[in-house]
């Protein structure tokens, strides 16, 4: 694929202060019904950029701009960005603070209900491209899975999200969890670095972390077999304090007994508990499974 040369901007972007006097001028503050928490440290702003290592003619999403920090960032080192604001008075806010940035789009929806595709179409033609954020905590999951299953998926993803949440999606056995096994099978998940409640306003309860995603070119589990994975998966920690068999024969509608059998031909116990499985393991367990039933 060509590349196209890199844009050279002049000017200069808003600074953070700048951008949280005008927001506040304009009679708005951080709504806690959405979950914002703003980040306002340049340097932390920076190092979010820095993680996603932006090639020089990237195009990128930034879901949930808020006030603009992050956005501040970014326009100077993108060939187009995309920022996905969900509050109308912040969306608008913004399409007049980077009005004359031709290459930056305000768009004022919710970025669960957007297909990416749909997103670069309408903004300059389907490419490559990256996805930070800011996000509100309580959509880290559905926000994943949303990029992550996505019919066109991106290059890599960089998200500030609870550090609880990070640490359980960077899980391995014997800790493996839902959550992880859902990311890891799309993407290669790494901790930047962590985040204290007073690099935000206001100050979440929480220590927050940058997560790092790295998309995998192709997910680990094959999409013929990728609805029966994660129906096993889930059933297996659905009781995780369970036994492996007895869970899945629970969650599965399956016998004991052939859940038994399936797992000595994977090699496991059935005194195993889920979180100690590889996705490798449950690749093998699901692709017996459907052998025989």
């Amino acid at each position: 694929m060509a590349h196209r040369s890199l844009r050279v901007f002049t000017m200069d972007a808003p600074r953070p202060p700048t951008l949280l006097s005008r927001f506040g001028r304009e009679g708005l503050s951080p709504r806690k019904g959405l979950g914002q928490h703003f980040l306002t440290d340049p340097r932390l702003l920076d190092a979010i950029v820095t993680a996603a290592e932006l090639p020089p003619n990237a195009v990128a999403i930034e879901v949930g701009p808020g006030p603009g920090t992050l956005t501040a960032s970014l326009a100077p080192r993108v060939q187009r960005l995309i920022a996905v604001e969900l509050d109308e008075q912040l969306a608008t806010l913004l399409a007049s603070i980077y009005e004359a940035w031709e290459h930056v789009h305000i768009i004022q929806g919710d970025a669960l209900k957007l297909r990416p595709r749909d997103l670069l179409a309408q903004t300059g033609g389907e490419t490559p491209y990256f996805v930070l954020g800011n996000i509100p905590y309580y959509i880290t999951s559905p926000l994943l899975r949303h990029f992550l299953e996505a019919d066109f998926r991106p290059e890599r993803m960089v998200f500030t999200l609870q550090l609880d949440v990070a640490r359980r999606i960077v899980a391995m056995p014997p800790h493996m969890n839902l959550l992880a096994i859902s990311v890891q099978v799309y993407a290669k998940p790494t901790i930047v670095r962590k985040l204290p409640p007073g690099a935000f306003t206001p100050p979440p309860k929480v220590h927050s972390a940058v997560l790092r995603l790295d998309i995998r070119p192709q997910p680990l589990i094959p999409a013929p077999l990728r609805d029966s994975f994660f129906r096993t998966v889930r059933a297996g920690f659905a009781q995780k304090r369970k036994t492996l068999r007895n869970s899945l024969a629970a969650g599965l509608y399956l016998s004991p007994t052939m859940i038994a059998d399936a797992l000595a031909r994977a090699g496991l116990s059935p005194k195993q508990r889920p979180q100690e499985l590889t996705i490798a393991q449950w690749l093998q367990l699901v692709t017996i499974l459907e052998g025989l039933q």
